[in-house]
C-alpha cells in the first residue's frame, strides 16, 4: 500500500517593497575603492583613521585584505610611517593631516566630496566675518571634522529645534549656517525655521548641505512606507544617515521599523503575520547584506519583491590621482560595488 506524501505547509505570502536607491553612495564607493587601490598599489598594510565607513562588514572585508584600522596616529608604527594612511569618508580636523606631515606620514584623504563642500562653506561664512552654526549630531566624525576646519569657538552646534531656541550668540546678526550632511531633511527644516525666526539675518550655505544620497533614500523610504507591517533599514547603530532612514520609515507610515546590520539580527519570532515589508539600506551597507536578507525572508514566506524606484544615480566621484593608474580585478570591483 503506497503511503501519501506528507502534505506541504504552504508559506504565507509576503510582498517585499525593495527601495531604489539604496545602500552605497558615491563617496562611500570612493572611500572604499581608495583603501582598496592603496592596498594594490603599495601593499599591505594601509593604515584607515577610524571606519572608513560606518559598516563592519565592509571594515572586516577591508581588514582581510590587508587594512589596519587605529584611532590615532599614534597608534602607526614608525617602521611603517611610508605606508599609506587613508582618512575616513567623513573629513577630519585640519590638525590631523598636520599631524600627519608633522610624524612624516604618507597620507591619503577619502573626505566625501560633499562633506568637503560643507566644509569650504564654513569657511566661507568665516571668511565674511559671521559666526558659524553647524547643525548637526555631537560626537559624530562628520561633526568633528566640520568644527575642525576653523579655529575653537567660531562654530557653535545646535542639534535640536529646542537648542536652536535656547541658542544666544555674540552677535545675532552675523551668524551663518551649515548641516551635517546626513541628516533627516525634516529635522533641519524645523531648526533652520527657528533659528530664522530668531535671527532674520542668518545666512545660508552657497549650496544646500543634504547630500543627494541622503534625500533620495529618505525619499524612496518616505514613498513605501505607509501600510508596511514592517521596515528594515540596513545599517550601522553608528550610521547617522541610516538612523534617520528608520524614523523616516516610522513617521511616514510604517508599522514598525528597525535597523539591522545582518538578517541575523531580525526578530524572527515577531514577523509572523506580516504581510508587506519594506526594505532599503543606509549609504555605507553593502548590498550583499539586502540581499542575504531577502534569501532569509524567502526560507519563511511566498516572498513577491515589488522594486519602488523614486531616482537615478549617477554621480561618481573620481579618487586622487595617484590611485587612478591601478588596475582592480573583478573580484575587487565587486566589493567596493557592495
Amino acid at each position: 500500500m503506497d503511503i501519501p506524501p506528507a502534505p506541504q505547509t504552504e508559506k504565507p505570502l509576503l510582498t517585499i517593497r525593495l527601495c531604489q536607491p539604496r545602500g552605497f553612495c558615491a563617496g562611500v564607493d570612493r572611500a572604499i575603492q581608495i583603501v582598496v587601490l592603496a592596498l594594490k598599489k603599495y601593499g599591505a598594510p594601509v593604515y584607515v583613521r577610524h571606519e572608513i565607513v560606518h559598516n563592519r562588514y565592509v571594515v572586516e572585508g577591508l581588514e582581510a585584505k590587508g587594512a589596519v584600522f587605529v584611532e590615532e596616529l599614534d597608534e602607526i608604527p614608525l617602521e611603517h610611517r611610508r605606508q599609506p594612511v587613508v582618512f575616513s569618508a567623513h573629513g577630519v580636523p585640519k590638525s590631523v593631516p598636520a599631524d600627519a606631515k608633522a610624524r612624516e606620514l604618507f597620507y591619503l584623504d577619502a573626505t566625501c566630496p560633499l562633506v568637503s563642500k560643507v566644509h569650504k562653506q564654513a569657511m566661507r561664512h568665516q571668511r565674511l566675518g559671521r559666526h558659524v552654526v553647524l547643525i548637526g549630531h555631537a560626537g559624530h566624525p562628520e561633526v568633528i571634522g566640520t568644527m575642525g576646519q576653523l579655529p575653537t569657538g567660531a562654530v557653535s552646534l545646535v542639534e535640536t529645534v529646542e537648542d536652536a531656541e535656547r541658542y544666544q550668540p555674540v552677535d545675532p546678526d552675523n551668524l551663518g549656517f551649515v548641516t551635517q550632511t546626513t541628516l533627516s531633511v525634516e529635522d533641519t527644516a524645523g531648526v533652520i525655521a527657528r533659528l530664522r525666526q530668531r535671527f532674520p539675518n542668518l545666512q545660508a550655505p552657497a549650496a544646500d548641505s543634504i547630500c543627494y544620497a541622503t534625500t533620495n533614500r529618505q525619499d524612496a523610504v518616505k514613498e513605501t512606507a505607509d501600510g508596511a507591517d514592517l521596515y528594515l533599514i540596513v545599517g550601522a547603530p553608528n550610521s547617522s544617515n541610516s538612523r534617520r532612514l528608520v524614523e523616516v520609515a516610522e513617521r511616514a507610515g510604517a508599522a514598525r521599523a528597525l535597523l539591522v546590520q545582518r538578517a541575523s539580527e531580525i526578530p524572527w519570532e515577531t514577523v509572523d503575520g506580516i504581510r508587506t515589508l519594506g526594505l532599503s539600506a543606509g549609504a555605507s551597507a553593502p548590498e550583499i547584506i539586502v540581499d542575504e536578507i531577502i534569501e532569509a525572508f524567502k526560507t519563511r514566506f511566498d516572498v513577491k519583491v515589488e522594486l519602488a524606484v523614486t531616482a537615478t544615480e549617477t554621480e561618481e566621484f573620481p579618487v586622487m590621482r595617484d590611485l587612478r593608474d591601478v588596475e582592480l580585478t573583478k573580484a575587487d570591483m565587486a566589493f567596493v560595488n557592495g
